[in-house]
């Protein structure tokens, strides 16, 4: 299994509240207002299918991030979206720590710009879409 994939693992972990191994509309909810991302149940469920406990399983929302590739790039640009969130078109080593820490990780800025460095392919110190995309894929 990949780094994302680990990574990706610990934030569902992080999300199910309950600790019951599933995320509901309500985590999922929760989780995405906490980072800005005010989205209707009706849109969320048009996005990814829950079970038929209305439920979303770890195998579930993986196979949603990991779906068709149009599909894919729409998700990733916005969770870029949500990273760069001063509206400059990368991604800073602040605005990283700000969302890290949305999801319960505390990384300070030291660590953060680490995390930067090893997919800033053209060294400028921050992630644009195309190297925040290489990193997640």
């Amino acid at each position: 299994m990949s780094k994302f994939f680990n990574d990706f693992e610990q934030v569902f972990h992080h999300v199910d509240k309950d600790g019951d191994d599933k995320i509901s509309l309500a985590e999922l909810q929760l989780c995405l207002k906490s980072i800005s991302m005010d989205l209707s149940d009706e849109e969320i469920k048009d996005s990814i299918k829950f079970d038929e406990d209305g439920l979303l399983g770890f195998e579930e929302l993986a196979k949603f991030v990991e779906g068709d590739e149009e599909n894919n790039v729409e998700v990733l640009r916005e969770a870029f979206r949500m990273f760069e969130m001063e509206g400059k078109g990368y991604i800073t080593a602040d605005s990283l720590k700000i969302v890290l820490s949305k999801f319960g990780s505390e990384k300070d800025t030291e660590e953060c710009r680490a995390m930067i460095c090893k997919f800033d392919l053209d060294g400028d110190g921050v992630l644009s879409f195309d190297e925040f995309k290489n990193m997640m894929t």
